[in-house]
């Protein structure tokens, strides 16, 4: 399990990075966005890949990126 949530923090660490939106996020909300990216990729995507705690690694990165970018633009209009 802690393992789990480590490589989810790391997954969407990597997505905050890519979109730009990772400074905004905390701790919380980078396993939040992991975690559930993580499902979400290997919904859409399979599970392939290199694996880590049972996730796929490309595949989860792709969907915490998706993830990362619906809830900055929610945000981002509640804002305005």
């Amino acid at each position: 399990m802690l393992w789990s949530i480590i490589i989810g923090a790391l997954i969407g660490l990597i997505a905050g990075a890519i979109t730009g939106k990772g400074d905004k996020m905390g701790c919380i909300a980078n396993i939040i966005a992991g975690l559930v990216g993580s499902w979400l990729g290997q919904m859409l995507l399979g599970s392939w890949g290199p694996h880590l705690a049972g996730m796929a690694l490309i595949p989860s990165i792709v969907g915490a990126i998706i993830i990362v970018l619906i809830v900055s633009a929610i945000f981002a209009k509640k804002n305005q």
